[in-house]
């Protein structure tokens, strides 16, 4: 059941959200609670908005407000190259490097066999098609870099892509270990995770 009591539903809703205790959560309530009314509003709008409006790119992967993202879209990007990440988070870490131009695949998971996520139940099935037939205009792809974390199911992820990937002809390749063991690349610095690319290994 609900709480009827309308701040203690907004706390339990700001709970919800990762790395929010109820501490930090009566806080963020008890914020919204003593600003405007029109900032409470535009707060909701935004929240509704993101849902209704941001959905998956037709080729890629990403979060988007458009059928195909704007990464997708750009024609000065190199098709030839593919980066795989776990997640939108990780796609726009390297992207503030600076250095990367190719395209990318967001899996949105990893596999791993403890939790029971097994290969169709992240995007590889959208991946493979995209290699094995190019999405119009764009060309065929000869690079796979496979930019997992360096975690465990990252680690099973990318030996899976490289036993899948290797027959069709492809490099398959894994960013260098400048990120550390069990790290996230969201959290990555810049020069790091641009280093950890630009020395990536095949696979």
């Amino acid at each position: 059941m609900k709480p009827r009591d309308p701040i203690t539903r907004l706390v339990n809703a700001f709970r919800k959200l990762p790395g929010i205790g109820e501490r930090t959560a009566t806080r963020l309530a008890f914020f919204v609670l003593n600003e405007s009314e029109e900032m409470a509003r535009e707060l909701a709008d935004a929240l509704v908005e993101v849902k209704e409006r941001v959905g998956l790119c037709t080729v890629c992967c990403n979060l988007t407000e458009a059928q195909v993202c704007e990464i997708c879209r750009d024609p000065r990007r190199d098709a030839t190259t593919i980066c795989v990440v776990e997640r939108t988070q990780d796609l726009r870490a390297i992207e503030r490097t600076g250095d990367f131009r190719g395209l990318y695949h967001v899996l949105h998971g990893l596999i791993s066999p403890l939790d029971g996520v097994g290969p169709d139940d992240i995007r590889l099935r959208e991946l493979l098609t995209r290699l094995q037939t190019p999405p119009g205009g764009m060309e065929a792809p000869q690079e796979v870099i496979v930019a997992c974390s360096p975690s465990v199911d990252g680690e099973a992820t990318a030996l899976y892509l490289q036993r899948l990937l290797k027959p069709l002809g492809l490099t398959v390749s894994r960013i260098a270990s400048g990120v550390p063991i069990g790290g996230e690349l969201e959290y990555t610095d810049r020069v790091t995770l641009s280093r950890a690319l630009s020395q990536r290994r095949e696979m």
